[in-house]
């Protein structure tokens, strides 16, 4: 199917994999941005840039025209209303140019988390749920990518000379390396197979995301060691110094704690071959 895609979220950190990856195997990539300097200076040449924002649809059919696919790579912010206008509702907009301009394959970077209807009062299952109906309504072949957490997340925890989690996080966690994860989405865009799926992602080994950053900083920052705050205090300070920002990290961690990883990513290891990246690989790397 090689031909122009659509990356939506190219410049982020597991959107830029994917546009490179893309571009490697062949493909003609077209980058939705809104900041076309900055984009050039992350991304470089060989890609086609065009200016739009999700929340504005006027400002997409152009970066649909002459797109045989699009890849969908949103997050939202540090609010709570972010996550629903940039992700639910941007996405929604992204679906409707496509159809408009006669896109035929479309997918999204969702999650491995237990995505049913006991856990839909936490807000990224509210989420994610909303953007996979968007996609099976949208009438266009769709692939929901479920990764489970990323490694690339790690260099998150780090912040003003701490090493921080929030929460137990009890849940084991088959953390991914973003190159397997871009070399599997490029590979689903060439599959029949892969369409209409939601497939699961998981890397080759699991560990808790306490184990996770501990062996990450031990390589990184070898003079840190790793902390747990509580998730009630992390509410208290956030209430007390009115961070939302921090008010909905902790409504993140919230749901980590209890959606934990659920799926089976065989049929997505058959089809697309099974992430083999390890944490200690990719921390050589």
């Amino acid at each position: 199917m090689n031909s122009r895609v659509l990356i939506v979220g190219a410049t982020g950190m597991l959107g830029a994999p994917v546009a490179r990856r893309m571009a490697a195997d062949g493909w003609t990539v077209r980058c939705l941005v809104r900041d076309e300097s900055r984009a050039r200076q992350l991304l470089g040449p060989g890609f086609e840039y065009v200016v739009g924002d999700v929340t504005q649809p006027a400002t997409l059919d152009a970066a649909f025209d002459g797109c045989a696919a699009m890849h969908l790579n949103l997050r939202g912010g540090a609010t709570l209303a972010s996550y629903q206008q940039q992700e639910v509702q941007g996405s929604a907009n992204c679906l409707a140019a496509a159809r408009r301009q006669g896109v035929r394959r479309v997918s999204y970077l969702s999650g491995s988390g237990r995505y049913d209807d006991t856990l839909s009062h936490h807000f990224p299952v509210q989420v994610k749920q909303a953007v996979e109906r968007s996609l099976v309504e949208s009438g266009i072949p769709w692939t929901s990518f479920r990764a489970t957490h990323f490694m690339e997340s790690l260099a998150s925890f780090v912040r003003d000379g701490r090493a921080t989690i929030l929460g137990r996080q009890p849940h084991p966690l088959h953390y991914l390396a973003a190159e397997d994860y871009a070399r599997m989405v490029s590979r689903a865009f060439d599959s029949a197979a892969a369409a209409n799926r939601r497939l699961y992602m998981w890397g080759p080994q699991a560990f808790t995301m306490r184990a996770a950053l501990e062996r990450y900083v031990a390589v990184r920052h070898p003079a840190l060691r790793v902390s747990m705050l509580p998730l009630p205090v992390a509410r208290l300070i956030a209430r007390v110094t009115r961070n939302t920002e921090l008010a909905t990290v902790c409504k993140l961690f919230t749901a980590f704690a209890a959606i934990g990883e659920d799926g089976d990513p065989r049929e997505a290891n058959d089809l697309l071959g099974a992430p083999s990246t390890t944490l200690a690989e990719w921390l050589q790397r």
